[in-house]
């Protein structure tokens, strides 16, 4: 057997934890926003950033009940709040374990511009990861985040950046998988750009090829891991992005998928990226319900377009907190459904977009 960073005693735990995170209907909460863009995201709804706030809006997550846990199988946490109490004093892994939902812990340190590039990204916090991801997965985190960023323009990726990203990406799976943690994949390519479908198609082609290249010569013990993409698009500037179908968006990615992801990874969990509530669950129901093979669960990994009508909703009040958790629920079960082939959509407008540009968290 060819080597495999994940050590024996971790494998069946690791692919157990995949597994369970993968299953049908089941998708995650992506609530590992750094404290500046948890900030930001308060500026809109005139809430103030400070600790006490972040945890009562984490806590309002964690505990929304009336069967969210049926729709969310984990939750991605910043550093802060994996060590974080409700206000009675139970750790949040408490409530999340409680609920039967699986915590993980966002581990890089941010990206940083490759020299010699134009503008192009790597991503930081390899260094002294094992002790940390040892440190987390005493907390009772299970699973790991790690975000790479590519984007698209008339010279951008190069082979450099590609490769660059890959290997930290492999070399951080592997770290994770040694010390018990399920690695979340992520090559994020950015839909900032006048790029093409076509142009988009060809580059998460070439980039998941890369990836998974690095991922099998780095040992990383595949059946243990999950991915988390973009969906293929067009550029937000290009002419097509506001009427391309989610049916082209659908084949597109699906036929990527196909080329480059190994039937042995359980998940792939999709990033929504700056499109709006709606469309995201739209374009994952058409991933799931497009008719052909698809050996991986295809479900979500949401950050914006599962809080975007919950914060709107709460403000910052205590008195609006049973709203704001329904206006989550909402969106989760949207989503689970979506995984499942099953969502009808609310609306036919595509009008609640949140992509921001050169986005950084």
């Amino acid at each position: 057997m060819a080597y495999l960073a994940a050590p024996e005693k971790f494998r069946e735990e690791l692919a157990k934890t995949a597994q369970a995170i993968a299953a049908p209907g089941k998708g995650f909460l992506a609530a590992d926003e750094s404290t500046n863009t948890i900030g930001a995201r308060f500026k809109k709804i005139d809430v103030e950033n400070n600790e006490e706030n972040r945890r009562a809006y984490r806590e309002l997550l964690f505990t929304t009940g009336r069967g969210w846990n049926n729709y969310i199988s984990g939750v991605i946490l910043y550093e802060e709040t994996l060590k974080q109490k409700a206000k009675d004093g139970t750790p949040f892994v408490d409530i999340l374990k409680k609920e039967g939902v699986i915590a993980g812990i966002k581990v890089d340190k941010g990206t940083v511009t490759i020299p010699g590039t134009d503008g192009e990204f790597s991503t930081q916090g390899l260094d002294g990861l094992a002790q940390r991801c040892q440190e987390y997965y005493s907390l009772g985190a299970r699973f790991a985040k790690w975000r790479a960023v590519l984007k698209i323009t008339a010279t951008c990726p190069t082979e450099r950046a590609i490769v660059e990203n890959a290997q930290g990406l492999a070399r951080y799976a592997a770290i994770c998988q040694e010390n018990g943690l399920v690695p979340i994949v992520e090559p994020e390519i950015l839909m900032d750009g006048t790029h093409s479908l076509a142009r988009c198609a060809q580059v998460t082609e070439q980039v998941l090829g890369e990836v998974y290249k690095a991922l099998n010569l780095n040992g990383v013990f595949l059946e243990g891991t999950l991915l988390k993409p973009a969906l293929v698009t067009p550029g937000h500037e290009h002419p097509d992005f506001k009427t391309i179908s989610a049916q082209q968006i659908a084949a597109a990615t699906v036929t990527v998928l196909r080329r480059t992801v190994p039937p042995a990874v359980p998940g792939i969990m999709f990033l929504s990226g700056g499109h709006g509530e709606e469309d995201a669950s739209i374009f994952l129901n058409a991933l799931n319900a497009l008719p052909v093979a698809k050996p991986w669960s295809l479900s979500f990994s949401y950050g914006r377009a599962l809080q975007g009508s919950c914060l709107d909703a709460w403000k910052g009040k205590a008195e609006n907190v049973n709203s704001a958790q329904e206006a989550f629920l909402k969106r989760a079960k949207a989503n689970s459904e979506a995984n499942l082939g099953k969502y009808v959509a609310s609306t036919a407008a595509r009008t609640d977009s949140l992509y921001q540009a050169n986005y950084t968290y």
